[in-house]
């Protein structure tokens, strides 16, 4: 009995032992098992912090996203706008073209435009979008009640609007009730020429939340309207100024037109008036030089040795008051146009040479020394024979008189299509105030030597109108005491 009691104990034992083992084997699995789950646990709240983190970086990144959308269409909108403002050089047209479509896709859906007239201290609605026309009027009536406050925002120069946390110069709660918005922008519209003014903008939506990315697309807008009304302004006045300039040009013209035709008229009676002078003065003396021909050739007796010297005075008087005579008509002729050029191929060269001949008592006389040149391969030019060979005559004969002493030289030159002549002296030469006038009827220098030297100052007048019939041009170049070279081209025959 002892033995199985004993047996039973130790077998109890043995059992208790085993379930010991048991339990602190099932309660390490338990604690291992609530480590697992206290691992898990904290690992799936780490993944809800991240999937938190996800979604809200979502959140914002969709934000960012929207607003950069938002912006990137402000933008194109804002472009568009520019390109259509620019569009028009009209100041009234400038702001017809901003349309509330426009508006909307900057996220606005009023606006309102004044510009400030200095002159009469009051500002002018120039665009009104979205407001009735009675809400307009009382916004302007609340704008011109407060134009020190508002002309205070002109002159700033800077964009002010409802965000909170700017400080802004404007009464917002005020601006808000006025202008029946919850958020709004003020932009200085400004131009260097013309009136001043403000640009605003609002949106009535609560949800609308104004940004300075906003205040900075505004603030281009009214500079692009502030530039537009600059050119507008800047055009009309230089169109204006354009009128102006024609009208004047035509009222110019005008007069000149008419004094060109009274020039013609009293050229036409000068000419005519010499013409007929000198028609008049032929007969007289040709009788003149007539009876002293015969007096002088003695067929009515001999003549006493004074007698006869004072009858050869008046016949030399006579030739020279004939010459002048024939030089008034040529010149009158020639600058009438009734003068018919015989147009023919000439050789210049031979030309000079003849002329050369007839003057060439002259410079033997004042002992001048004559020389002329020309390239072998001078061509020949279209002219009238009398009438080149009285040019030469004319200029040779001038550069005689005023050449005491010295050399005369005549150089032909082959150009493109013309051939040019040069008459050169050393004689005394002329000032520089005479060059302008040289060519003019009548006109004789001023100088010492032309008051012993007598003429009627027509020759050169007859010379430049003789070149000027042939399609030449004529010049002087000449220095006191240094000479005179006078020069004049000729057309080519070929």
């Amino acid at each position: 009995m002892f033995e199985v009691n004993t047996v039973l104990a130790f077998i109890g034992l043995l059992v208790v032992i085993a379930l010991t083992f048991l339990l602190l084997s099932k309660d390490s699995k338990m604690n291992s098992l609530q480590a697992a789950v206290d691992n898990l646990q904290r690992a799936l709240d780490e993944m809800d912090e991240q999937a938190k983190l996800v979604v809200r970086t979502d959140i914002e990144l969709n934000k960012a996203q929207e607003e950069l959308d938002r912006k990137i269409t402000s933008l194109y909108t804002l472009q568009k706008l520019s390109r259509t403002i620019s569009s028009t050089l009209e100041e009234n047209q400038i702001f017809k073209k901003v349309e509330l479509s426009y508006l909307a896709d900057l996220g606005f859906q009023k606006a309102l435009a004044f510009l400030f007239d200095e002159k009469e201290n009051k500002f002018s609605l120039r665009l009104s979008l979205g407001y009735e026309e009675e809400e307009a009027a009382k916004i302007k009536t609340f704008i011109d009640a407060h134009k020190e406050t508002y002309n205070g925002l002109i002159h700033n120069e800077k964009a002010v609007s409802s965000i909170a946390s700017r400080e802004n110069p404007a009464d917002t709660k005020s601006t808000k009730e006025t202008f029946g918005v919850v958020s709004f922008v003020f932009a200085p519209i400004l131009a260097k020429e013309g009136n001043p003014g403000l640009l605003f903008v609002g949106a009535e939506k609560t949800d609308t939340i104004i940004t300075e990315g906003d205040e900075e697309l505004i603030t281009i807008l009214a500079n692009q309207i502030g530039q537009a009304l600059e050119n507008a302004r800047l055009f009309e006045k230089t169109w204006q100024a354009h009128q102006d300039l024609e009208n004047r040009v035509e009222e110019r013209t005008r007069e000149l037109s008419r004094a060109l035709e009274e020039v013609k008229k009293l050229s036409q009676r000068k000419n005519d008036f010499v013409s007929n002078v000198s028609h008049e003065l032929r007969t007289p003396l040709t009788s003149i030089k007539g009876y002293a021909s015969i007096l002088l050739s003695g067929k009515l007796g001999v003549l006493p040795e004074e007698v006869g010297k004072r009858l050869a005075k008046i016949n030399k008087h006579s030739d020279e008051l004939v010459s002048f005579v024939n030089d008034l008509l040529d010149l009158s002729r020639i600058e009438s146009g009734k003068v018919e050029l015989k147009l023919a191929p000439l050789n210049l060269k031979s030309i000079v040479d003849e002329v050369a001949d007839l003057l060439a008592v002259q410079f033997k006389e004042k002992q001048i020394e004559f020389s002329s040149e020309s390239p072998a391969d001078l061509p020949e030019v279209m002219a009238d024979y009398s009438q080149i060979k009285r040019t030469f005559i004319n200029l040779i004969n001038n550069s005689v008189k005023y050449t005491p002493q010295g050399k005369i030289k005549v150089s032909l030159t082959r150009l493109d299509k013309e051939v040019q002549v040069d008459v050169s002296d050393t004689g005394c030469g002329m000032p520089e105030s005479a060059m302008d006038k040289l060519f003019t009827e009548f006109y004789r220098v001023d100088s010492v030597m032309n008051q012993e030297i007598k003429g009627t100052g027509l020759g050169l007048a007859m010379v430049k109108n003789i070149v000027t019939a042939h399609k030449g041009k004529i010049w002087v170049k000449s220095k006191v005491g240094s000479g005179t070279t006078f020069s004049f081209t000729l057309p080519q025959a070929y």
